[in-house]
């Protein structure tokens, strides 16, 4: 992979092939997405899945034709072994609070919002200084954490010191709730929660245990995790392979945690 950097007026690309308009403000992760979509898109019409008419899209929306080639792209390209039930077996059992029924949690949050154009290694900054106040309050002064939600909040909860109510995960984002749910933490969490929505200071209130379920009730849903984390590891795998291959101007891609695809 060749990385450089566009000038102000220059696009960012994946082998000459512009994902954005120029001067278009799109934040690291929004720039991630689309190259990795584009490289998955050329890699469609290399194989023949996909027709060489079809255009690489400015606002990273891609057509019909090329969703259709890249999912039988990488149904051929990204195997997904059926994982035994020993594997099974051995992931309920180091993740059953993941398999419970009817947890709740109290929680309250100060959201650092991310949107296009924003400085995020700043917003990151603000959103530390944030966790590290409220920690050393933690337990001391209920007070502390509901005025930083009031003043420093990019959620409507701020109104409510932060306050969220209680929350079943079916309440939450999916990666939200995997910081929430499962766990026995009670107070401020030590680390930032990130979601889609952006960045997390969050405090557990209280906590509501749910009921264990055994393996055989939630079977399916063990696989499905299983498959998921393996087709995960798979396709970062394949994309790590394909921007090996490409030039890519503009765009960090190995700083990306997950392979980000639309």
């Amino acid at each position: 992979m060749i990385a450089g950097t566009p000038t102000e007026t220059e696009a960012a690309s994946v082998n000459g092939r512009a994902i954005h308009a120029p001067g278009e403000a799109l934040s690291a992760e929004e720039l991630r997405q689309r190259a990795c979509t584009e490289l998955l898109r050329q890699a469609a019409q290399a194989t023949g899945l996909l027709g060489a008419e079809d255009e690489a899209p400015a606002d990273g929306v891609i057509s019909e034709a090329a969703a259709d080639a890249i999912q039988k792209l990488l149904d051929r390209e990204v195997a997904v072994p059926e994982p035994s039930e020993a594997d099974c077996r051995r992931h309920h059992a180091a993740h059953a609070g993941s398999y419970q029924t009817g947890e709740r949690v109290h929680a309250r949050h100060i959201l650092f919002a991310v949107t296009a154009g924003m400085d995020l290694p700043a917003l990151r900054r603000r959103a530390e200084i944030a966790l590290l106040d409220v920690r050393c309050h933690d337990g001391k002064s209920a007070g502390v954490f509901a005025s930083a939600a009031r003043e420093l909040s990019n959620c409507p909860s701020a109104a409510n010191g932060g306050d969220l109510g209680w929350l079943n995960a079916e309440d939450c984002a999916p990666e939200f709730a995997r910081e929430l749910f499962g766990r026995s933490e009670v107070g401020v969490l030590p680390r930032l929660v990130h979601s889609r929505f952006g960045l997390h200071v969050v405090e557990v209130l209280a906590r509501e245990p749910g009921q264990a379920q055994s393996f055989e009730a939630v079977r399916g849903a063990v696989d499905n995790s299983l498959r998921q984390q393996t087709f995960v590891t798979a396709l970062r795998q394949y994309l790590s392979l394909l921007a090996g291959q490409a030039d890519i101007r503009g765009i960090d891609l190995d700083a990306a945690d997950t392979p980000l695809v639309q």
